[in-house]
């Protein structure tokens, strides 16, 4: 069951919003999307042989050993159904990386591996500040399938906002900047992220003690010129993405450009100013077909005590118009249109000095 941190109501498994108050749900031990247990004793993976010729240990139980004689498994960061990702540290740089290796499952189905590399090929590309990108994809001797990203100290966004209830608007103001440069930049690649949510975003801290907005999790990532083989990976009829952020345009199916992240990344700034969500209904179902129907409750009427500026909900209105041509045409003019309303017209600008360093 899951939990509402507002009202205390507990739900199915499957439900990720409270029907009553639009909260998102925290996840309990044992659900969907929380860390499953190890694999069982005995399963069949292929392993790592340990350097001193101790037996072999499965993809869950690598601390210790080194992939490849670069990467030095230090501890497990996290695991899910299909994979397990480590803290690996490259031997001869000491460099810290996030290592995700793949289940035995995952490495021997042919049509998870192509969609895996292009994965790879795409999140290569997209070395930017504000992207958590592919670094390597490697597969040892024995068959064991890895990927390496960069290693990073943080705080997912959806942990913030449930801890919090709402972000300050300073700080969205600056969150939002930082993603929309992130993707503007995998945009200009011809690259749509396609499952923007909070989950997929990490407030990660610099090395100067800052924080930075990095977006994660180019898994679902297509290329706008996609070929047929991509089509097939993707399976006609079958929608990727999370629905809660999902565009009209992907819900419906129709071909995505840069205006369907837009859409995402003005849902998902909407949730961080009031931690509700712009669309409400008793049911998943419910709330795809509000976003299909009907226009976003303004979030000054659904969190008046905010006192969120008028020309916020304004920016907020326009960048969630079902019609991509009435949007705001990229990320970056989002931002730059969410920076003016809460700097306001007889600002003299110090508020995104502070912000920006302007």
């Amino acid at each position: 069951m899951n939990r509402c941190p507002t009202c205390g109501t507990s739900y199915e498994d499957d439900a990720r919003f409270c029907p009553r108050d639009g909260t998102r749900l925290l996840q309990r031990p044992g659900s969907p999307g929380a860390e499953p247990a190890a694999p069982a004793p005995g399963r069949n993976t292929s392993a790592v042989q340990r350097p001193d010729g101790a037996p072999r240990r499965g993809h869950g139980n690598l601390i210790g050993q080194t992939l490849d004689s670069r990467y030095e498994i230090v501890r497990k960061l996290g695991e899910g159904g299909m994979s397990f990702v480590y803290l690996g540290v490259d031997v001869a740089t000491r460099e810290q990386y996030a290592i995700k290796v793949l289940s035995a499952a995952l490495s021997d189905d042919a049509t998870a591996m192509a969609r895996l590399k292009r994965e790879a090929s795409v999140g290569m590309r997209l070395a930017h500040p504000n992207i958590c990108n592919i670094i390597r994809l490697g597969e040892t001797e024995d068959g064991l399938v890895y990927v390496v990203m960069p290693f990073l100290q943080g705080e997912i966004l959806s942990d913030r906002t449930n801890r919090l209830g709402h972000i300050p608007i300073e700080d969205v103001v600056r969150l939002v900047r930082q993603m929309a440069e992130g993707l503007h930049f995998a945009h200009q690649m011809k690259i749509v992220h396609r499952d923007l949510k909070p989950e997929n975003i990490m407030v990660a801290k610099r090395p100067d003690g800052s924080e930075a907005a990095v977006v994660m999790d180019f898994g679902l990532a297509k290329e706008r010129r996609a070929d047929a083989e991509l089509q097939k990976l993707t399976a006609t009829g079958i929608i990727l993405g999370t629905p809660e952020f999902m565009s009209p345009e992907q819900l419906r199916g129709k071909p995505l450009d840069p205006r369907t992240d837009v859409y995402s990344l003005a849902i998902l700034t909407f949730e961080m100013l009031s931690g509700k969500l712009p669309f409400q209904g008793r049911t998943q179902q419910e709330t795809m077909i509000a976003r299909l129907r009907s226009d976003p409750t303004p979030i000054r009427q659904l969190r008046p005590e905010l006192n969120i500026p008028e020309p916020v909900e304004r920016v907020l209105q326009k960048a969630l118009k079902r019609a991509p041509e009435e949007r705001y045409q990229s990320t970056v003019d989002f931002a730059g249109a969410l920076e003016g309303a809460v700097a306001g017209p007889q600002s003299d600008g110090s508020l995104l000095g502070r912000l920006f360093g302007r």
